[in-house]
């Protein structure tokens, strides 16, 4: 079994777990991923174990790059990230971009750079110590993201003409600009807000964009509410 859980590095220092802890081998797992810049054209995957919230108190592995990717939005781009371990705990790390079939992988065994019994007993050991404190960290980063990314998705929405930029009044789209704005300004002032103010902030701005949103399928006839700025399916950002 795995001593430790084994992942990658997402968006603000996350550790994202694809292989967990005391998982039987050999196994082999796979997530998808996809960017958090516009033009992201490479990626790093930066590889962990260990099983802290963030990566800064795990224990890098490796790392490797995958390039090539086509400009594109954020969050368009799909690389699917694929962790196999065998009966040898020789641990093998590849990453496809979907698009263009573009690819990486890195291999990482027993004696190069892993911890040591003592130093995965410490590890286990500081998850336990750390556990509310982790669990805490991690709800900030992701209630700073969701709100961020809502920023975007919408503003996204309301500029796209395959969206809704055609199809928004002027007051309406006026409306959505300077909430998106304001939240966007607030999020560059207060860098060390608390997750509940992020919270709160988001709950703010959607009560301002999304009835409009709404208001505006309901008129064409569709079905989308208040995820209308929203993508399908959604996937953690590298």
């Amino acid at each position: 079994m795995t001593p430790l859980s084994l992942g990658i590095e997402t968006v603000g220092g996350v550790m994202n777990k694809i292989i967990p802890r005391g998982t039987v081998i050999p196994s082999k797992k796979s997530q998808t991923y996809t960017t958090y810049q516009d033009q992201q054209t490479t990626v790093t995957i930066s590889v962990f174990e260990g099983e802290r919230a963030l990566v800064k108190d795990n224990h890098q592995l490796g790392k490797f790059d995958v390039n090539g990717i086509p400009p594109a939005a954020r969050g368009v781009p799909q690389i699917e990230v694929t962790f196999e371990i065998d009966e040898n705990s020789i641990l093998t790390v590849s990453a496809i971009e979907k698009g263009t079939g573009n690819s990486e992988t890195i291999s990482i065994t027993n004696d190069k750079g892993r911890l040591t019994q003592e130093e995965i007993e410490k590890m286990v050991a500081d998850a336990e110590k750390f556990a509310e404190e982790d669990k805490q960290q991690a709800a900030l980063i992701q209630a700073k993201h969701q709100l961020d990314n809502y920023v975007y998705q919408m503003r996204n929405t309301i500029e796209d003409k395959d969206k809704l930029a055609d199809k928004l009044s002027e007051d309406d789209k006026t409306t959505i600009n300077d909430a998106l704005t304001e939240a966007q300004d607030w999020i560059n002032s207060n860098s060390d807000a608390d997750r509940e103010s992020y919270e709160e902030q988001l709950k703010d701005l959607q009560k301002k964009c999304d009835p409009i949103i709404s208001k505006v399928y309901q008129a064409q006839g569709g079905q989308q509410g208040s995820e209308g700025a929203q993508d399908d399916e959604e996937f953690e950002d590298l």
